[in-house]
């Protein structure tokens, strides 16, 4: 059984666990971080040194980081159509599976999603939030552009590559900001809300992290 250590608030955690059941995987989870803690112990620093969340455990394996956890369970459990054999293919939406980690979330996250959901509103910076929303428009529109060529990342199937593109679309969409017009994307959002592991995993309620005066 594959164990995921981690709390389903998490954005990463939230990851593995859509891979998890589209994969149709035998597994458990473990609430661990945030409220419940865990995450500082010797045990489990011994497994991931950062501290954070999720560790993976897949019998004598054990991992952290939610992008690498997504490519090992793809290759070993994933069929050609959601883990492409071919480096070539595969290389063609791998590109946008990082896109989406290195540039897409970091901006949508720490620009907008902390400042409007972690902290507190009296000392949001209005000027701040709609520069990130500006530049958020430009690369919403690059993800638009390329969903125009089919209606997955890989064409006509979910790959894993969805996994991680598709994972922050939940908190684009809910988080209150002015979004640019994105046909595609919200086509492609539709499509994603339709699969039930999407919705149990990954449209989970972010309100238990919400800034909260003490």
């Amino acid at each position: 059984m594959i164990e995921i250590l981690g709390r389903d608030t998490s954005l990463n955690v939230q990851i593995a666990m859509w891979a998890i059941a589209e994969l149709g995987l035998v597994h458990k989870r473990h609430d661990i971080g945030g409220a419940f803690g865990g995450n500082d112990t010797p045990e489990y620093l011994a497994m991931n040194p950062n501290g954070l969340v999720p560790v993976m455990k897949d019998g004598d394996l054990t991992m952290f980081e939610s992008a690498a956890i997504v490519r090992y369970l793809s290759h070993k459990y994933g069929d050609q159509s959601f883990y492409p054999r071919d480096p070539k293919q595969r290389a063609k939406i791998d590109m946008w599976a990082e896109w989406i980690k290195t540039t897409f979330s970091p901006l949508l996250l720490g620009d907008l999603f902390y400042p409007l959901v972690r902290f507190d509103p009296a000392i949001l910076d209005q000027q701040a939030l709609d520069e990130a929303a500006s530049k958020m428009a430009t690369l919403a529109t690059m993800l638009d552009d390329r969903l125009g060529e089919g209606p997955f990342i890989g064409g006509e199937h979910l790959t894993y590559a969805d996994i991680l593109v598709g994972s922050v679309l939940y908190r684009y969409y809910e988080l209150e900001f002015l979004r640019t017009t994105t046909p595609n994307i919200d086509r492609y959002y539709e499509r994603l809300m339709s699969r039930e592991a999407y919705k149990k995993h990954v449209m989970v309620s972010y309100e238990p992290l919400r800034w909260k005066p003490e």
